[in-house]
């Protein structure tokens, strides 16, 4: 399907005669704004799919609800002299406008909603605080914080308790290899763990699929503390497969949101 031409642009195509022709003047005035790019691909003859998949990013990034970015599709249809989009265009425009409104979510939300961690959008604006706050008093970030990063990985060896398949789980999803969802159980167990030694005002994030973050005081005794967890994790059989270790912040704002990056990765 993808990559042909749509029913809509073959019909054109017939009906005029006139394949890879532009938009007229009078056809532009009838568009419904920003569809410009999708009237130029129908009227061409060429597939309209990635211009609609542009327009539902857009759409999403304007506030338009899904209904609102269908009827705006339905509208350059129309002023074309077109039926109603294909199939594959709206597929497209509403695959697009998902995955941007998911993202926005994503970002804005302060927890992951499965493990209940800080997310990364959250942990990012609270170094930012750090860093602001020591500019502020002439203070280091670098000498005053440090991450405690702990990766928790869900391999045939990690007993999560979680190890048969549940009934949910399609067949043929290997049982060798942790699913997503075992992952985050297991990330989920050793968060409890993690909660329980630094027990204040740290911020704990999720960074990618099997990491957690704490951002901690760099305290004297914080080696005693990370060891500690390691051995409650033991206690708890929840150590095969798991490393941590302590990772100093840089000096700059810039240089600590890229070794975010880097650790979610």
């Amino acid at each position: 399907m993808r990559g042909s031409l749509t029913s809509f642009a073959r019909r054109r195509a017939v009906d005029s005669q006139t394949p890879g022709r532009d938009l007229t003047e009078s056809e532009r005035q009838r568009l419904p704004l920003g569809s410009d790019a999708v009237a130029e691909a129908l009227v061409s003859g060429s597939s309209p799919e990635a211009a609609c998949a542009v327009a539902g990013r857009a759409l999403a990034g304007d506030g338009a609800c899904l209904g609102e970015a269908l009827s705006w599709l339905k509208e350059t249809y129309i002023a074309l002299g077109g039926a109603v989009p294909d199939f594959a265009a709206v597929e497209a425009l509403s695959v697009a406008w998902s995955e941007a409104t998911l993202e926005f979510l994503h970002d804005v939300s302060c927890e992951d909603p499965l493990t209940g961690l800080a997310s990364m959008a959250h942990l990012r604006t609270r170094l930012a605080e750090l860093y602001r706050e020591a500019e502020r008093r002439g203070t280091s970030v670098r000498d005053s914080y440090a991450l405690v990063v702990i990766e928790a990985r869900a391999g045939s060896s990690a007993r999560t308790g979680w190890e048969a398949r549940p009934a949910s789980f399609p067949e043929g999803t290997p049982t060798g290899e942790a699913s997503p969802f075992q992952r985050a159980l297991r990330l989920a167990a050793v968060t409890d763990t993690v909660r329980t030694v630094f027990s204040g005002d740290e911020t704990i994030a999720r960074l990618g699929s099997d990491r957690i973050a704490a951002l901690v005081p760099r305290a004297r005794d914080l080696g005693e503390t990370v060891a500690m967890l390691r051995r409650m994790l033991e206690d708890l059989d929840l150590s095969a497969d798991t490393r941590m270790w302590i990772e100093g912040l840089p000096g700059s704002h810039d240089s600590g949101v890229r070794l975010l990056g880097e650790l979610a990765r």
